[in-house]
């Protein structure tokens, strides 16, 4: 999983899968699910990020990671 931010556009794309999308569907104002061609769940895309998540926190529990990067 990949949680990217991009600050020129106030948005933040999470990567689930190393899948390509397929299709995306609009959940709710600037909200985008994206899906395979399975029609499993492969990304999240959130615009105006900054009005709708806490960017300032990152808080990770008991995820059964074998590696682990973190950069800012």
């Amino acid at each position: 999983m990949k949680i990217n931010y991009y600050s020129d556009t106030d948005s933040l794309y999470i990567d689930l899968s190393e899948q390509p999308r397929a299709v995306g569907r609009e959940i709710s104002d600037g909200v985008v699910l994206d899906y395979d061609v399975q029609g499993r769940l492969v990304g999240i895309d959130i615009d105006n990020a900054s009005e709708k998540v806490e960017l300032k926190k990152l808080t990770i529990n008991k995820i059964p990671a074998g590696e682990q990067i973190i950069t800012a």
